[in-house]
């Protein structure tokens, strides 16, 4: 039997999933978890029945132990760039939470070490592994939606009761933290947009100091556009409502749904009855997601989701945020 992948997992608050992801994984097994809050690291080693002495507090830990071989990181946004750079100079495969990090400067520097090392490198974009974008991606590819011409997605997620002081920093706004979930997905669906424009209202949020409801138009090319609306304050359940429209149909998902409906047309163009599409739930595809890291690492296949797409989509998100402060249009900088 050959030597299992040696698993590291770092941040037991939000990086949960992530254990359950190697756990699940017949080709990994869990060598340290690792927090720097002692009862967050209690909670998730007792939930696990992962032993004590696999429990670390300082990540250092990790990245001076020989014997990892893989590690995700899940701890706030503002540390990926360090983290991930130290780990990934130590030689260790790291999947690492959206969004790859806050600012133009550090995206810059993760995908310089990212490229420079022979480990890889995975940006957790869970979009891309949740079933009924799976399914859109699919069907999209197939032809029966025609060609793109109109998508929209949206990230409406109520962070009232959500105030950690990392989430409430004016490097996070809520496009780049959450609303990234959007971005990245009408980018896996439709391409990278060369243009965007934004406006943003900043009425619901009282403990933030950036907009809390964004919407942003995006030019892909000259015949498909797009749309992205955040809404970090809205009184609603979570979604990602999405929508894409083709000359031939038109698909309406979500990441919480258990259907998606399917519109298309007959051979005289005539919209047809439409089509019910049942869709597992799972918004949170982590296992999934290590799984394909997993392969991607043991047999030596590219990462979809390298450091260099993940900083497209913080870049897209950048752009955003700049056009809604300025009321110009703005081209994202995909120059890495």
């Amino acid at each position: 039997m050959e030597k299992k992948l040696q698993v590291a997992n770092i941040g037991m608050k939000f990086g949960m999933c992530h254990v359950e992801g190697a756990l699940s994984c017949e080709d990994a097994e869990i060598a340290i978890i690792c927090d720097s809050n002692e009862e967050n690291l209690r909670f998730a080693g007792e939930r696990y029945n992962i032993p004590e002495e696999k429990w670390v507090t300082d990540y250092m830990d990790i990245v001076n132990n020989k014997d990892i071989d893989v590690v995700t990181v899940a701890i706030p946004d503002q540390q990926h760039k360090k983290v991930s750079c130290d780990l990934l100079r130590a030689g260790k495969h790291v999947l690492c939470e959206k969004p790859l990090a806050l600012t133009r400067e550090d995206i810059e520097e993760i995908v310089k070490v990212a490229e420079a090392s022979n480990a890889k490198f995975m940006v957790g974009q869970i979009c891309r592994f949740t079933p009924a974008f799976e399914k859109a991606k699919e069907l999209i590819d197939s032809g029966v939606l025609g060609e793109l011409y109109f998508v929209e997605s949206e990230y409406a997620h109520d962070y009232m009761l959500i105030q950690e002081p990392w989430r409430c920093d004016p490097l996070r706004h809520g496009v780049i933290g959450g609303g990234c979930h959007a971005v990245d997905l009408l980018r896996w669906l439709a391409g990278d947009p060369e243009e965007v424009f934004a406006y943003g209202t900043h009425r619901l949020l009282p403990h933030v100091t950036y907009d809390d409801a964004t919407v942003a138009v995006m030019k892909f090319n000259e015949n498909l556009m797009g749309k992205v609306f955040v809404s970090t304050g809205c009184k609603r359940d979570y979604t990602m409502r999405t929508v894409i429209y083709g000359t031939k149909g038109t698909l309406i998902c979500d990441n919480t749904s258990p259907t998606m409906t399917l519109f298309t047309v007959d051979e005289k163009q005539v919209t047809k009855e439409p089509e019910t599409i049942e869709i597992e739930v799972n918004n949170h595809n982590a296992v999934k997601e290590f799984e394909v890291f997993a392969d991607a690492i043991l047999n030596e296949k590219q990462v979809l989701t390298d450091a260099r797409e993940g900083a497209k989509t913080v870049a897209v998100c950048l752009a955003i945020v700049e056009s809604a402060k300025t009321g110009e249009k703005v081209k994202p900088n995909y120059e890495f």
